[in-house]
Parts: structure tokens; sequence; C-alpha cells
């Protein structure tokens, strides 16, 4: 009887023990059941650099006085345009179309050259003009005979030294309403309340626009 009772006890203990046991795993293992799952994952694609800002807002020149730059610039079919913040390329556009002129706008804002291309298509001149989304401090200016600009005072006396240093002797530079500092203008014109502004570059440059 004795026996039967310490086998009875031990029996017990065990049962009590396993109970114990599974009392404490079994939150656990729900616990690490939810827990979530740690996977690789690739690394995230890198987002393309933003396109610089631009320099100047966007305001469209007058078909006036873009009329009245080209001629003022005594635009031809031989000359090759540099448009200098092109926008929607109207400069190019109508340069190519009136003067069979080979133009190239440049403009750092994608949606100015969408529009530009679909203007140059529209009108036909597609062949002779082509928009390039560029930084025009960064644009090689070499190969114009005439660049043409809309942009603010400080641009275009941040622009002055590249365009003497770039552009051949003779080539004609025109801006619309804004002069280039101490680099006097060859003419100027008014034009429906705007102002043009024309220079040739010399074959000698003063020390002093160089800067």
């Amino acid at each position: 009887m004795q026996l039967q009772k310490i086998l009875l006890g031990i029996v017990a203990s065990a049962s009590v023990a396993s109970l114990g046991i599974a009392g404490c795993t079994s939150p656990q293992l729900e616990a690490e059941a939810q827990a979530p799952t740690s996977t690789t994952q690739s690394p995230a694609a890198p987002t393309p650099p933003q396109e610089r800002q631009p320099d100047v807002p966007y305001v469209p020149t007058p078909q006036p006085v873009v009329d009245a730059m080209l001629k003022l610039a005594e635009v031809g079919k031989n000359d090759v345009l540099y448009d200098l913040g092109s926008g929607d390329g109207r400069i190019p556009v109508t340069a190519a179309q009136r003067y069979g002129t080979q133009s190239v706008g440049i403009d750092i804002n994608p949606q100015r050259i969408r529009e530009a291309k679909e203007n140059a298509q529209s009108s036909g001149v597609s062949d002779r003009v082509q928009f390039r989304q560029q930084d025009l401090f960064g644009t090689d200016l070499s190969q114009a005979s005439v660049v043409t600009l809309y942009l603010l005072p400080d641009i275009n006396l941040k622009l002055r030294p590249k365009l003497l240093q770039e552009l051949k002797p003779g080539t004609r530079i025109v801006s619309h309403s804004f002069d280039m500092g101490e680099w006097k203008p060859q003419r100027v014109e008014q034009v429906n309340g705007s102002t043009i502004y024309l220079w040739t570059v010399p074959e000698n440059v003063p020390e002093n626009l160089r800067s």
C-alpha cells in the first residue's frame, strides 16, 4: 500500500511538471509564430537626381519681339542660331520657318523641351531645329553665329565671359529686355514696349569684359 502511494505521487509530480513545461513554452512558441519573419530585400533603386532649377522664370517672348530680334541680328539661312532659355521654342522655330536657319534651343526644363519639339514638328521645321535639355552654362556655344537671350541682368553678366570666350568674332548676340553691363550694345531698339539689344563679338575682347 505504501509503495502504491509512492508510485502515484511520482506520476502526479511528473504530470504537474509536464503541465508546467507546457505552460512556459506554449506562449513563447505562439509569440515566435506571430513575430514578423526577417527576409532579405533588394535595396531600393536610387532616385534620379533632380534637375537644377531654372535660373529664370518662364515668360514667353511676344511674337513681334521675336520677329524684331531676328531682324536686328540679320539672321539668314547660313546662320546657326542658339537660343539660350528657349522655352516653347518660338525663336528657333521662327528662324527656321522664315529664314531657313539651322537653330538650336537650350532649356533646362524638360516640359519646355517637350513643348518646343511639338511646336517644331507642327510647324514642319523639325529637320532644321533641335532642342536640348541642358544647363546653358554647360553648353558648348562655339558653333553659333547668332545667339538670342531672354534671361535676367545677373544671368547675362554671369554668361558674358562664356559668350566672349566661346563665340567666334562676328557672332551676333541679341537680348530681350536686359543689357550686359559694361559691354555696351551696338544697337538698341524699342518694340511694343520691349527693349532689345544687339552686340557683335569683337576680334579683341577688352580685359574688363572677360570676367
